[in-house]
Parts: C-alpha cells; sequence; structure tokens
C-alpha cells in the first residue's frame, strides 16, 4: 500500500485537490492518506470531508488516518512514499499581519509578500526551520519518500531542502500549467480546450518569474501577433478608468519591455521589480491596477467564509472529485507505475539553465518515471529574462543562507538586495525594520546572532 502524508492537511480545500486526485487515479485508490496537522477542528473538518470522497468516488478503498501536533508528527511520516507539504507557518494571524504591518510603517508597501521581498523573506525565515524538522524525521522513518512541496517562498524552501538535507524534494506551483490560458484570456483570445490542444509551449526559469519561451500553434509561431495585440491591449487600458483595466496589465508590459511573458500574476510581479510600487509616483497604482495589501484581504474572506463552506459541503452528501490541474498524483502514479508523466518543476539548477547559478532552484520542465523526477536541460535564458530573475535569486540564496547559518546580516543582505524594498527604503531603514520585524515574530523564528 502507498503511503501518503500530508503535512498542513487543516488546508482542507487544497487537500480535498490533492487527496481526491489520488482517488481519482488507479494505482492510487488503495493508498493510506497520514492527514497531520497542528489545529484539531480543521484537522477533522478535512479527514470528514475526505472521508465521504472516498466513501463516494473511491467505494472506500482508501485508509484515512489522522496525526495532531508535533508528538505525532513523526508517525504520520512514518513509512510514507511520498509527502505533500502544504503549511503556513504563523497563520495569518499574526504571522502575515506582521509581514505586512511594519514594512507598511517604513513607507514599503506589498500586494502579496509570500514568495519574494520582506514578506517573502521572513516566511522563509519561519517556514525553513519547520521543513528541516520534517527532514529530520523523513530521514529516520521515510527516507525513501519524495516530498512534493507546496508551500511558499518556493524556491526558498526547496533550496533549504535540497542544499541541507537528503530528501528527495520538488517544488510545485499551478501557475505553468495555466500561462499560456491565461494569456489568451487576458487578451480576449479564444483559449478553449480545442484550441489549447494545438498550441506548444515551452516554459523556463524560476518560479513566479518563469517565462513562455516558446508559443506555436500547428507549428506556427504566434508570439509575434500575441505580442502585437497586448500591446494595443495595455495602451488602451492604461487611459481607461479603473473599472475597464485589465487586472494582468504588469505581465503584459514586461512581455513588451523584456520580450516573454511570465508565468504568475502581474499582483505578484509588481513587488517582484522596481518598477510598479514607488512612493514617489503613486499615480503608478492605479494606473497599472495594482492591489496593495492584497494577501490579507484574501486571508480575511477565506476566514470569513470557511464556516459557510464547510457546512455546504457537510450538507452534499454526494460530494464527489474530478481530476483539477495540479502535478501531485500524476507524480506519484508515474513514481508508482513507471507510467511517464511530464510536469513543470521547482529543482536544484546544477547546469539546466546555464545562465543561471547552479546552487538556485529552477522551474524547469520536468520528466517523471518510476526512478524519480529528472529536470531537463533547457540552456540560456535570453540574457534579459535571466538578468531579471537573477535580481529574484540573489535574495532567495541569501534568505537560504541566513536560514541555515543563523546569521543576522544575511536577513539584512537579503533585505537590501530585495528589488522593491531597495528602491524605496535606505540601508538604515532596511537594518531598522528587519530587526522590528525579528522582535516581531518572537519564537516563530529561531534566534539569530
Amino acid at each position: 500500500m502507498v503511503k501518503i502524508a500530508f503535512m498542513g492537511a487543516g488546508s482542507t480545500v487544497f487537500a480535498r485537490n490533492i487527496i481526491g486526485d489520488c482517488m481519482c487515479r488507479e494505482a492510487l485508490k488503495d493508498a493510506h492518506f497520514a492527514l497531520y496537522d497542528i489545529d484539531p477542528e480543521r484537522l477533522r473538518q478535512s479527514e470528514y470531508i475526505l472521508g465521504v470522497i472516498n466513501k463516494n468516488i473511491n467505494s472506500n478503498r482508501a485508509k484515512i488516518t489522522t496525526y495532531l501536533g508535533v508528538a505525532n508528527r513523526k508517525s504520520a511520516l512514518d513509512g510514507a512514499d511520498f509527502v505533500v507539504n502544504a503549511i503556513q507557518v504563523g497563520g495569518y494571524e499574526p504571522a502575515t499581519v506582521i509581514d505586512f504591518e511594519i514594512p507598511k510603517k517604513y513607507g514599503l508597501r506589498q500586494t502579496i509578500a509570500d514568495t519574494l521581498g520582506i514578506g517573502g523573506i521572513f516566511r522563509a525565515l519561519r517556514t525553513i526551520p519547520v521543513m528541516l524538522d520534517f527532514a529530520r524525521d523523513m530521514e529516520k522513518v521515510a527516507k525513501n519518500a519524495w516530498l512534493l512541496n507546496y508551500t511558499n517562498p518556493m524556491a526558498m524552501l526547496t533550496g533549504a531542502m535540497l542544499r541541507a538535507t537528503d530528501v528527495k524534494t520538488v517544488g510545485l506551483c499551478h501557475s505553468v500549467q495555466v500561462c499560456v490560458k491565461s494569456l489568451l484570456m487576458t487578451l480576449g483570445q479564444d483559449f478553449s480546450p480545442e484550441r489549447l490542444a494545438q498550441i506548444r509551449s515551452r516554459i523556463a526559469g524560476i518560479n513566479h518569474m518563469a517565462w513562455l519561451l516558446d508559443l506555436t500553434e500547428n507549428g506556427k509561431d504566434i508570439y509575434p501577433e500575441i505580442r502585437r495585440i497586448a500591446r494595443r491591449k495595455v495602451k488602451a487600458w492604461r487611459q481607461a478608468d479603473k473599472a475597464d483595466k485589465s487586472d494582468n496589465m504588469i505581465r503584459l508590459e514586461m512581455m513588451e519591455r523584456f520580450g516573454y511573458y511570465v508565468t504568475e500574476s502581474s499582483e505578484h510581479n509588481a513587488e517582484y521589480a522596481p518598477f510598479w510600487i514607488k512612493h514617489r509616483y503613486p499615480e503608478l497604482i492605479d494606473e497599472w491596477n495594482i492591489p496593495l495589501d492584497e494577501y490579507p484581504r484574501r486571508c480575511i474572506r477565506q476566514i470569513e467564509k470557511w464556516q459557510t463552506q464547510y457546512a455546504e459541503l457537510v450538507d452534499t452528501p454526494d460530494l464527489g472529485h474530478e481530476l483539477s490541474k495540479e502535478y501531485g498524483s500524476g507524480i506519484m502514479e508515474a513514481i508508482v507505475t513507471g507510467k511517464p508523466f511530464e510536469i513543470g518543476g521547482n529543482v536544484l539548477n546544477n547546469g539546466l539553465i546555464t545562465n543561471l547559478p547552479a546552487e538556485a532552484v529552477v522551474e524547469v520542465p520536468c520528466l517523471v518515471n518510476g526512478s524519480g523526477i529528472h529536470g531537463c536541460h533547457v540552456g540560456a535564458l535570453p540574457v534579459q529574462c535571466a538578468a531579471l530573475n537573477m535580481t529574484n535569486i540573489n535574495v532567495q540564496l541569501l534568505t537560504i543562507e541566513a536560514a541555515l547559518t543563523g546569521k543576522k546580516e544575511h536577513i539584512y543582505q537579503a533585505a537590501m538586495l530585495d528589488p522593491h524594498t531597495a528602491a524605496e527604503l535606505s540601508i538604515d531603514d532596511i537594518v531598522k525594520m528587519c530587526d522590528e520585524l525579528i522582535a516581531a515574530h518572537g519564537n516563530m523564528l529561531p534566534k539569530f546572532r
């Protein structure tokens, strides 16, 4: 029996997607799903929902067990073949509130703050120690397991695991598989399944800033026409009223200026570069339709809606599941059966992208089969794309260095090299802000020297 440990199973909707997907694949229908969380109520809710799905679509073939709290973590991991990581250390309160409110005091505004920027740095610093604890347990009781990491900041967490542990780790994000569709949707083009089946693409770079390098339809390069349409759209949107603007303008402008469409949303990429959120040019926020403080708003909405959503799920006795777009179950099936599966995965570079550092985590096409997950050679990115990636990789590598060495100076250096932070604040204010963030995190962070 395949054992799949789900860390952070209180994320019920996401657990439903991944585990429900597994129940849709014959090779995984009889799996043992070990659900782990530190929140007893959310763990109970996930167990119930997954039990209903198991009954309705899987004839109760799967085994579902629950494990609450750190004392039971090793038991959850014991004998696992796969470990899915979906934790959020510190939750919305206090952690996310701290990530947003303290930088705001210094005049530093953010949109999502989960991948880069000062929010991404501190999310990594409080999450990496927990994941290293997972790794220590896995090295004792699940040494052959694959860790499928879905938690952000993707590159920093995956990089820390690959650098500091022997755990086989891949980072997974669904922005790759929806990239082409999002581009066509934004431009008002046909994105039907029939058309998408005729389109071929190649994507590589880093998580949330991977590049759509090639785009062909029935063998014809359609990128030039796509760029022409995007150029006209952005010009019109910049002059339009807010209600008539697109929420994807920044990605299109990046395609215009750097030549290639980027995988992650505009609200994310607005804070990965120094161009958009600027105290000196406040008009850019409205002109480019940038949703400041977007992630806290999403958290509040999700918290408020969850009990209603859960009640609706409980009142649906015929609750089922259809295969989602997530890669997780396909990876597990491919490793178990040897049936090849292609993904966009986050792996250690080691020469896959020749003009990015070997120690960086890159997002590249990967082949999955019975022997594991194998990153595919990409070669050199266009020089301007690699250069923009490097501004993010610098922050990622220094944050990992801070987490693994315990040296506070590397936290400061990561923040100083962050494009958005450096564009807005002085060095003195960056250091003061970091010190205040460290103090506010308290026991959520290890002691730095």
